[in-house]
């Protein structure tokens, strides 16, 4: 009896190693692990995302990595469902074509209330808008007269006295580029941008908020950016103003969006995700001021006069478009 108590004994240890080490009955499996996420948001936007996740319980749940919006597209595009992260959030014409190459993404398991119809599987975090804005004091010692377009910055009177940002390098520059086209076409336009490059000369930039840096420095009298960081400077007491141009005000959103990994990391990431839109959205809309869900609003001053979207839909292939238009503008 002894003997076959100890065999029995045996037997049942062995199956418990082989259960334990495979996972079988401890539900190990189904246990979902720290949600990866991959981010092309900025400082602020990244710190409003990261307080709603904590204060909604998720504090040390999920590793958050943030990318440049080039780098991190090159990663969707080229490793697709993949790659390592769990939940993204990044521009959303890369979503798409990354969406459009991979079938990726999992379709969002929550209902948004936005104000415009997306996909089913991003939503919008947060816009930005292009504006023109202008250094007041600098226009009035250099006898300048204030733009109303992005054609009065082409005049001679401006040449060196104009920053823009680079689209090879910031999707800022996007929005000008679509206001150009929009406007002129694809003959005119690049007449247009010729000249207005021309006139930027040393002051091209790379990072979106360049333009605005140097506007605020004086080292030029006017620049094409962000609306609301000329908005935010204004209010501070800055001499700067802003300019809603006659081509139009042309926004981007960054969206997140659920990688479908089909395992129990991704229903985690699904609950982050509807959490950063439920609950972030109130600190994102107040360094990001464009409404983009119902019951939102922001205050008059933030509303651009001339709000466009571009007769495209933007995409990864769009964008690699105007970048040629771009290069050849300044030949």
């Amino acid at each position: 009896m002894s003997k076959t108590f100890k065999g029995l004994l045996f037997t049942l240890l062995a199956f418990s190693m082989i259960f334990t080490m495979t996972g079988c009955g401890s539900g190990k499996t189904d246990e979902a692990k720290k949600v990866v996420i991959y981010t092309n948001a900025d400082d602020e936007a990244v710190a409003s995302m990261e307080n709603a996740l904590k204060n909604a319980g998720y504090d040390g749940k999920y590793v958050l990595q943030s990318f440049g919006t080039s780098e991190l597209g090159g990663k969707l595009l080229a490793e697709g469902g993949k790659i390592e992260a769990d939940l993204v959030t990044m521009s959303s014409y890369f979503i798409q074509s990354s969406q459009s190459q991979h079938s990726m993404y999992k379709d969002l398991s929550f209902t948004t209330d936005a104000l415009e119809k997306y996909p089913s599987y991003y939503t919008p975090i947060l816009a930005n808008t292009g504006s023109i804005f202008v250094n007041t004091e600098v226009l009035k010692q250099k006898g300048l007269p204030m733009p109303t377009s992005i054609k009065d910055l082409t005049k001679p009177e401006f040449k060196g006295m104009v920053s823009v940002p680079n689209i090879m390098d910031s999707s800022t520059a996007w929005l000008l580029i679509q206001a150009i086209i929009s406007q002129y076409g694809q003959d005119e336009g690049k007449t247009i941008l010729h000249d207005l490059i021309a006139n930027v000369g040393p002051h091209l930039e790379s990072s979106g908020s360049g333009p605005i840096k140097k506007v605020q420095a004086g080292e030029v009298a006017a620049g094409f950016g962000l609306r609301h960081q000329a908005v935010k400077a204004k209010a501070s007491g800055a001499p700067i103003d802003y300019v809603d141009p006659t081509e139009g005000n042309f926004s981007l959103t960054e969206s997140v969006a659920v990688v479908d990994k089909k395992n129990a990391t991704t229903d985690l990431a699904m609950k982050m995700a509807e959490t950063i839109i439920k609950d972030a959205r109130k600190d994102l809309i107040t360094n990001y001021p464009v409404a983009l869900y119902k019951g939102e609003t922001v205050e008059d001053i933030n509303k651009p006069a001339k709000s466009m979207k571009f007769e495209k839909p933007l995409t990864v292939e769009l964008l690699k478009e105007h970048q040629e238009f771009f290069k050849s503008a300044q030949k």
